[in-house]
This record gives structure tokens, sequence and C-alpha cells, in this order.
């Protein structure tokens, strides 16, 4: 098979967790294939390049094969590249980073890895070397 539809080979490669998703999100233009916008029946080919906008980043992938049917995780690598450029990622981690203080409103209780990941974050490093425990003697 030499050409498979962007939706079915999103899914296929586990870009998206169902077909459902991979379709609407060409829907909402979030998915371009070598810079135009791609609709859920477009069709890819091997060397096209496929970008994947999931807020706040834009991931970019090259197709090496087309296919439809849904393959293991260890396969994946034969199907498509992911050329990614580093930027993209410095971004996703300065949102990480950066998503811990600005906690949006109505977001929920931290859970227990946010608010270890936060107290590591805000805590300054001299305070490490500390002991806190004074022996006081009485008279």
């Amino acid at each position: 098979m030499s050409e498979a539809r962007i939706d079915k080979w999103m899914w296929a490669v586990r870009i998206f967790k169902t077909r459902t998703i991979a379709a609407e999100a060409c829907k909402k233009g979030r998915i371009s294939i070598n810079g135009g916008l791609a609709k859920a029946a477009r069709t890819v080919k091997p060397g096209d390049i496929i970008q994947v906008r999931k807020p706040p980043v834009t991931y970019s992938f090259k197709v090496l094969q087309a296919i439809e049917k849904r393959i293991g995780a260890k396969l994946v690598t034969e199907m498509m590249e992911n050329v990614t450029t580093p930027d993209q990622y410095e971004l996703l981690e300065m949102s990480r980073i950066s998503g811990f203080i600005d906690r949006a409103k109505g977001a929920g209780r931290p859970t227990k890895k946010d608010r270890r990941t936060l107290e590591e974050f805000t805590t300054p490093e001299f305070m490490d070397d500390f002991d806190f425990e004074f022996d006081f003697e009485e008279e």
C-alpha cells in the first residue's frame, strides 16, 4: 500500500489514541501535510512531512511507510521518523515547568507528583545543607 488516509495513518502509528481524535484534529486545522492544511480523508505517501499541532508544541513526522492498520509500538520507528526540532521540545519543557507556577483556576488540587516537583522547584538549594535540629541544654 503506497498511500493511506491521514487520520488512519496517525492512529496506526500511535500519534493519536483513536481515529476519531485524529479526524477531529484535522477538522480543527491542527494537521498539515508538507505545509498545507489537511482534511481527514487526505492521503499520505512515503516522504511526506506531517506537522501535528498539540499546543504548545508542533511535532513533525516524516512518513516512511503509509499504513492504515494499527501496529505495535515497537514497529512505529519503521513507519515514521520523528523530525521535530529541538526548540519545540524546549518549549514543551518550559511550559511544563511554568505550569506549576501559574496553576489555572479550577484546575483542582495538585497531585502528589505536582507537589513534589513544585517543592523541588521552589526550595532554595542551600536549604539541603542545614540540619535544623539544635541541642539545647536545660539548666
